[in-house]
């Protein structure tokens, strides 16, 4: 099983953006965690980080036929893009929506969420380990 791992705006400033908020935690740490989490799966996983939306949907588009699922943080984009949503039903691969925190418990712009209807769960508020969660979930689909 192939899962590509998808990180919108700022993600790549973990430990440094709002440590209150996003843990201390970098993103290499994050991508070691989830690399060996899915290595004890049997998955294989490779990550992408953009701050760029359009980018963010090439590389969803980019994966129909080549991946066997998603696992999404939009980040910002979560709350503003109707491409992102777009171009994963286009590509028809089940999708893990995470969130390092829960947008739902903060301002009220981040409580919607344009991306969790085309989504097969929505993992928010469980830090790095809402990652691993979304690799289970896509292993038993």
């Amino acid at each position: 099983m192939k899962i590509l791992v998808i990180n919108g705006p700022n993600i790549n400033m973990l430990g440094i953006r709002e440590p209150e908020i996003y843990g201390k935690g970098t993103y290499a740490q994050l991508t070691e965690t989830v690399r060996n989490d899915a290595e004890a799966l049997g998955i294989t996983v490779e990550f992408f980080q953009s701050n760029h939306e359009g980018a963010i949907v090439d590389k969803i588009q980019e994966a129909y036929g080549k991946y066997d699922g998603i696992i999404i943080n939009p980040a910002a984009y979560t709350h503003t893009s109707v491409a992102i949503p777009d171009a994963i039903k286009a590509v028809g691969l089940p999708t893990v929506e995470v969130h390092i925190s829960d947008p739902d418990s903060r301002e009220d712009f981040r409580k919607i969420s344009y991306v969790r209807p085309v989504c097969k769960a929505t993992i928010k508020g469980k830090g790095f380990a809402g990652y691993t969660e979304a690799l289970h979930i896509l292993k038993e689909k």
